[in-house]
């Protein structure tokens, strides 16, 4: 008799994060090797928590879901963190033409910004994020726990691999 079930649901790995915090871009490194080493096996989610003090953060957090829906999320999210200070100094046009160099309908991304379509999306996460404790970026949870990477990033990686490592086997993935 085969078993039909359904594969246990990946782990998630929640990273909270912001595009114009160098924090996070540091943090690329460590989250491209957990894509790399767990493929599917883990579901790495980008959550919004754009810092006030980065007046282009929350745009960019908007153009993120914009990508997500183009299908370049990442892509787009290791572009714009892999240039922090044209995001600074540029602004929205920055966005747009990120998503032009990605082949994306930068059309699309100007109207996106324009009309606030993903403003929700952006709320939402920022809420929940301040519902269980996030206070900056980044930040990870997985598996009920939370890391904060704001202060240090130093052995997260390993942290999460542990954690990530542990659900997994406990589903005898």
């Amino acid at each position: 008799m085969s078993d039909s079930s359904p594969a246990p649901a990946a782990p998630v790995l929640d990273v909270w994060c912001e595009l114009q915090c160098p924090d996070c871009r540091s943090a690329l490194d460590d989250l491209r090797a957990l894509r790399a080493r767990y493929g599917d096996r883990l579901d790495v989610r980008l959550r919004h928590f754009p810092l006030e003090k980065h007046k282009h953060a929350f745009a960019a957090a908007q153009a993120a879901e914009e990508a997500v829906e183009q299908g370049q999320g990442w892509p787009f999210v290791e572009a714009v963190l892999g240039r922090v200070e044209e995001l600074d100094r540029k602004g929205e046009p920055f966005l747009v033409e990120v998503a032009s160099e990605l082949g994306l309908d930068a059309e699309e991304f100007d109207t996106a910004l324009i009309d606030g379509r993903h403003i929700l999306i952006v709320d939402a996460d920022q809420a929940e994020g301040k519902a269980i404790g996030v206070t900056g970026t980044p930040t990870y949870v997985i598996g009920g726990e939370r890391l904060d990477g704001g202060k240090s990033q130093e052995g997260l990686r390993e942290r999460i691999q542990e954690i990530a490592d542990r659900l997994l086997a406990e589903q005898g993935a």
